[in-house]
């Protein structure tokens, strides 16, 4: 169904089109949530009030770039909410241990499930930070006004986040062509 008669009919409250929209984006946005959320619990629950937000707003859709990319930015910017409502993102955050800041241009390859787990281990702020910038694509600046922080901070909290990284992925150990850690 094309996405302005799907939103039409949702708007209109047919609720197979709500069922519709919901079951064709939630898979996709659900490891987005996954990505920010401390838990698939807590992923699951991002998603539900993601979803509530959409419905809410979804008389603001203007067919522009995409339904898919507006729910995406509603369920990030649930996710921030989320977060923002449970810790402070401050400079004095849980602090990295100087070896941590060692070895930073260490470069090994790992598969993308594996990527997302290490990146899952990061405490909550530098986990948060990382996603908004490395994988989601937003400026410093913008993430600083998101999370109601300075931009020194969110740089500083990111670089972090990459030391961090970087230092569990050159503690790996790397997997041989069969799959097997040697």
């Amino acid at each position: 169904m094309d996405e302005v008669v799907l939103v039409k009919k949702c708007l209109e409250g047919h609720r197979p089109s709500q069922k519709q929209l919901y079951e064709h984006f939630a898979p996709q946005m659900l490891g987005v949530c996954y990505r920010y959320a401390q838990s698939y619990q807590e992923a699951e629950d991002f998603l539900q009030e993601a979803f509530i937000n959409v419905f809410r707003k979804l008389h603001q859709y203007r067919n522009e770039g995409g339904l898919g990319k507006w729910i995406y930015r509603i369920v990030v910017n649930t996710c921030i909410n989320g977060i923002r409502a449970r810790c402070r993102f401050s400079e004095n955050e849980t602090r990295l241990p100087p070896e941590a800041l060692e070895n930073d241009t260490a470069q090994h390859p790992a598969h993308y499930k594996e990527l997302i787990e290490i990146v899952r281990q990061l405490p909550e702020v530098y986990r948060t930070v990382f996603n908004l910038h490395a994988v989601e694509g937003y400026p410093h600046d913008e993430i600083a006004q998101l999370l109601d922080t300075n931009v020194n901070t969110i740089r500083s909290q990111y670089s972090r986040a990459r030391a961090m990284l970087m230092k569990k992925l050159s503690s790996e150990p790397q997997k041989d062509d069969h799959g097997k850690r040697g």
